[in-house]
């Protein structure tokens, strides 16, 4: 197709090629795109930044790096989702953006299924409460004045190979208290009603089991049950009067800067990306002027469950796939979701008409202290040397329905990285009925009437490594006895390590028997003090894979959660750890399929996929919100440097700390704000 005409202002020259989504390229994208379909009506689910080819960025990143001039940036492109209504066709295009022109738009087969968007889940609400057939089943609950009736419509799913309907599954809640943060999730519902998006036709309407056996019952009056809260303006005990404030402060500003999308701390340089379907995605880390990551990215998370009954045996999201985080972002506020000195950076999604929506404060920055560095007393004369560590985080929060994820990367000044993830919420639950000591074994009740399923929230986390340049290649290190002998192990005390190298693309299992761990290494580039590669490690969180049998959906559609970790070697568009299109999808066309390629992985361009997660059995303490749960994965030099990085960190200083001391017999004492303390000298006065 012909580019279309020069109307529309060229994107700035002085874009860079990390650089997120602009709201004058969604309005040239949607030009581009309706000249060429000349009265054809578009939906759009999504237009997002193509990423550039990794060989055409590299130049541009590495003149960066070296202060050397730049070279022409790589093409702006463009990837479009959209549907042609006049024929009902799902299509994706991509863009060139420089010069307004289509490189393709293909019609995608039947089967692959377009990710929802906010527009489509909104009409699914609407058009559920609209149906006469859903309205006649919620008069048969004959509610009582005030109390209403909510919709969480669920991507359906998958049980049928041969499905290819656009179906949703609506969980419907009873609203008993006319409050915006009324839980309804207490008081659930014993019908869900499926339509078909495309028609609008109500397939039909599931009645849910309420016990172990699965039967179910038709609708019948509910039985009024007092909904179980969370917010504090509807409980019914005080909060507490105890806690005095905690405040942050930084009054000389912080330690870091930014321009544009690149931050600077320390030694750290690196760029925050975002994009609708992952959300938070880091760029382009070095540090010291030295190449760490090319990127870093939450690919993939599913989130499968472990009620066997109808219709729960199809409830399985996936958050980023289906839906996408740069969708279910949040709003961050000041002195709520970030404390201390606080720089925000925005992001930009397309409404179903093509139209610029501005998502506001979706990622934080701020620094934080996170106790000690590093100390050590020198025990013969008491003289310590002590420095505390800051660390910088760059976050992002999502709700996904009920469920919020917290996802933070947190660098410190020892050269590591932290992708930490904590999950909170509201539990998604299913109705029980409300006899004396009725369980099932796979859910816990939590509140009456209510229970909640066991499930597993399962992550990828994709790397993929620069390690002193972009040819790595990945072993794994065991810790292994030697064998008991006269010359070499007479007592049975030594141990070594074994590293086994990865040379071609599969998986591997974590092993805590033999303390394994994982090592990204650049085999060309030779520590000097250690004589061997310079390396990150990467210390894998210890998770459970899928506890699902491997003929079930849930596994066949997410095999990355299957392995622990997988390493392939580069290919520009593998991106997501389940494939491209994960709605209703009936298998997975994703890393699975790329390790399986025995592509070489021995000193070339490679990528590391760790398989992360938490298998939650809820508590009852989960309930009516769920305390935090964290897991944490970390990326930490090894033989990278010829010491501690840190060293040159300042002690801390009681000066520019101003911390005050509580016990009556606590007071300030010469040194103590130095870094510097004489242990007797304080024993001495304490006594």
């Amino acid at each position: 197709m012909s580019a279309v005409s020069d109307r529309t202002p060229l994107v700035p020259a002085d874009l860079h090629p990390f650089d997120p989504l602009r709201p004058a390229e969604i309005k040239l994208a949607k030009e581009i795109l309706e000249e060429s379909f000349s009265g054809v009506p578009l939906r759009y689910k999504r237009i997002d930044v193509q990423e550039p080819l990794k060989r055409e960025a590299i130049p541009y990143i590495e003149a960066e790096r070296l202060g050397q001039p730049l070279p022409p940036r790589p093409a702006r492109v463009l990837q479009v989702l959209f549907h042609r209504l006049d024929t009902g066709t799902f299509h994706k295009a991509l863009l060139n953006v420089d010069c307004r022109s289509i490189i393709y738009a293909n019609e995608l087969p039947r089967h692959v299924q377009a990710p929802a968007d906010a527009d489509e889940l909104a009409a699914i609400e609407q058009l559920c409460f609209e149906h006469p057939a859903v309205q006649e089943e919620i008069k048969k609950l004959e509610l009582p004045p005030g109390v209403t009736v909510c919709n969480d419509p669920w991507i359906y799913g998958t049980d049928d190979p041969n499905e290819t309907r656009r179906l949703f599954q609506c969980y419907l809640y009873i609203v008993a208290v006319d409050h915006p943060q009324n839980n309804y999730y207490s008081t659930p519902c014993t019908f869900s009603p499926v339509f078909d998006r495309e028609t609008h036709e109500l397939v039909r309407i599931d009645y849910l089991p309420s016990g172990p056996d699965g039967k179910v019952t038709t609708t019948q009056p509910w039985k009024p049950v007092k909904t179980v809260q969370y917010a504090h303006d509807l409980l019914d005990k005080p909060l507490r009067t105890d806690l005095k404030p905690y405040i942050v402060q930084q009054p000389d500003g912080p330690s870091f800067t930014v321009d544009g999308r690149l931050v600077k701390w320390q030694k750290w340089r690196f760029r925050v990306g975002f994009n609708v379907r992952e959300g938070l995605v880091i760029y382009n880390v070095t540090y010291d002027g030295r190449n760490l990551f090319y990127r870093l990215a939450l690919s993939e998370m599913t989130v499968p469950y472990g009620d066997p009954r109808k219709p729960y045996h199809r409830k399985q999201a996936f958050d980023i796939g289906d839906v996408g985080f740069g969708v279910a972002v949040n709003q961050l506020f000041v002195g709520c979701d970030c404390l201390g000195h606080i720089r925000y950076f925005d992001g930009y999604r397309t409404n179903s008409q093509g139209k610029p929506i501005h998502l506001p404060n979706v990622i934080c920055l701020h620094e934080q202290d996170n106790g000690l560095q590093h100390k050590h007393t020198n025990y013969r004369n008491g003289a310590a040397t002590v420095v505390r560590n800051r660390q910088l985080v760059v976050q992002m929060i999502c709700t996904v329905a009920n469920y919020e994820y917290i996802i933070a990367y947190i660098l410190d000044q020892a050269g590591g990285i932290e992708l930490e993830v904590r999950a909170t919420g509201i539990l998604s639950t299913s109705p029980i009925d409300n006899e004396d000591g009725l369980t099932v074994p796979w859910a816990t009740n939590v509140a009456p009437g209510a229970m909640a399923a066991f499930h597993q929230h399962m992550f990828s986390f994709r790397i993929d490594p620069a390690i002193d340049g972009f040819r790595n290649t990945v072993v794994y290190e065991d810790s292994e006895p030697m064998p008991v002998n006269d010359e070499t192990n007479p007592f049975g005390c030594g141990y070594v390590t074994q590293d086994k190298v990865i040379r071609h693309s599969g998986a591997a299992d974590t092993a805590i028997e033999r303390h394994r761990v994982f090592k990204i290494r650049n085999d060309n580039v030779i520590n000097p003090i250690t004589r061997k590669p310079v390396a990150y490690r990467l210390h894998t969180a210890p998770s459970a894979m899928l506890f699902m049998a491997p003929s079930s959906f849930h596994v066949r559609r997410a095999r990355y959660a299957t392995r622990p970790v997988w390493v392939t070697r580069y290919r520009d568009g593998e991106l997501y750890a389940a494939g491209e299109f994960t709605y209703q999808s009936k298998r997975s066309e994703g890393v699975d399929l790329w390790a399986a390629r025995d592509d070489p992985t021995e000193n070339e361009d490679v990528v590391v996929w760790h398989t992360f997660g938490l298998t939650h059995n809820p508590r009852i303490e989960d309930f009516p919100i769920m305390p935090v749960e964290r897991v944490s994965v970390t990326l930490r030099p090894d033989g990278f440097f010829t010491e501690n990085p840190a060293l040159d960190v300042p002690p801390p200083s009681q000066e520019v700390n101003q911390s005050t001391l509580c016990e009556p017999f606590c007071r300030s004492r010469p040194g103590s704000g130095s870094g510097v303390l004489n242990r007797a000298r304080l024993y001495k006065s304490i006594a």
